[in-house]
């Protein structure tokens, strides 16, 4: 799992998440406007329409990490009464920007491109400017992996975007070598082609990063590996028999809050409960910056032999189904003639609600008599 910085701050070396943000950007900001401006010059003076295309895209690039700037800052605000939640999810929006402009720099290019093989013009390169090219793939290399590794370790989409954009632009301008060298060796000018074929990625990359924040926006699954340990957590409480239905909301890269079920027994009292929940959101919150803003309780049997008996019984019968991930919150009340308890089916199954059905009607048989109270749950972590 990789390290995580919190929203509040870095402790290795005092930055917050939002200066180390800002402070990658404007490095992106300034590594692109010098590459544009180097790459225009050595475009128009030899003819290439690839490398114009390419500065563009450097000029995109700064755009792009400008945005950044402006979402992190805005995204940064306190908490207030219309958006209690904060602002976090900003964030969000300004990696889809991020995503627009890149699409839009593909599209831009493909029609240029289009353009220059329906009225192709022979280039005319010299060793400076191939010089000046070859650099700025180094710099694009390392810049686009420098400013990925800061997106992964701060969880910044626009960032992460940002990065995998620079590394692309850094396989556009080795492109744009190997079409000179062509040219150069075999006087065949592939100008126009590489620059339709290098739109067409810019194309997919845009569409791609697109639909990524589009799904975060919508709401995806929990982070499976943030869920692993907040149960590791809660489960190393004494006393707690099991964790069930962790639900995580994302208002914003690691701003989270959510709530959990928790397994105790029956003879818990009132106190012993409430100082137990206390701790436990304590320590969450602690240790991985997520604020449980409710913990549910199920009470488990632990002083009727029958009941526990009764428990292994249901058991077997429900895991007996396919696709049954879970069964917890069991409660057996013998007077009332009641049973309640919970189960978790895969999204893997064709028809949830008809496995689900099946476990009624299987239990019901097994016991007749009793009311049944079971609820289908969905667990947000399942791969």
């Amino acid at each position: 799992m990789s390290e995580r910085i919190s929203p509040e701050q870095n402790p290795a070396n005092g930055q917050t998440r939002e200066k180390i943000i800002i402070k990658t950007s404007l490095i992106g900001i300034i590594a692109n406007v010098f590459l544009a401006a180097f790459k225009a010059v050595v475009g128009l003076m030899s003819n290439s329409i690839a490398i114009v295309l390419d500065a563009v895209n450097n000029i995109s690039d700064a755009g792009s990490s400008l945005i950044t700037i402006v979402g992190t800052k805005l995204a940064g605000k306190e908490p207030d009464k219309k958006h209690p939640f904060g602002y976090g999810r900003i964030e969000y929006l300004s990696a889809m920007i991020i995503s627009v402009i890149v699409l839009y720099a593909g599209i831009t290019s493909f029609v240029e491109s289009v353009k220059q093989i329906i009225h192709p013009e022979t280039p005319d390169y010299n060793a400076v400017s191939l010089i000046i090219v070859a650099v700025a793939v180094v710099v694009k290399i390392l810049l686009g992996r420098y400013v990925k590794g800061v997106g992964e370790k701060v969880h910044s989409d626009s960032l992460i975007n940002s990065g995998e954009d620079a590394t692309l632009d850094a396989v556009i301008s080795a492109s744009t070598l190997v079409a000179a060298g062509i040219f150069l060796i075999f006087h065949v000018s592939l100008e126009a082609w590489l620059g339709a074929i290098i739109s067409l990625v810019i194309i997919k990359s845009g569409v791609e990063m697109l639909r990524d924040t589009v799904s975060q926006i919508l709401g995806e699954r929990n982070d499976t590996e943030l869920a692993r340990s907040i149960y590791a957590t809660v489960m190393s409480f004494p006393n707690v028999q099991g964790a069930y239905d962790l639900v995580l909301n994302n208002y914003g890269p690691d701003t989270w809050n959510g709530s959990i079920h928790i397994e105790v027994p029956d003879t818990y009292s009132a106190s012993q409960l409430d100082q137990l929940i206390r701790e436990i959101t304590m320590k969450v919150l602690s240790d991985h910056h997520v604020l449980l803003t409710a913990i549910g309780v199920y009470s488990v049997n632990t002083q009727d032999e029958e009941v526990i008996r009764t428990r292994e019984q249901v058991r077997k019968i429900v895991f007996a189904h396919e696709h049954v991930l879970q069964m917890h919150g069991f409660y057996l009340l013998k007077e009332q003639k009641a049973m309640r308890f919970d189960i978790v089916i895969s999204f893997d199954a064709k028809d949830r609600r008809e496995v689900y059905a099946n476990v009624i009607a299987d239990v019901r048989k097994a016991f007749p008599d009793y009311e049944l109270q079971v609820a289908m749950d969905t667990d947000f972590t399942e791969e």
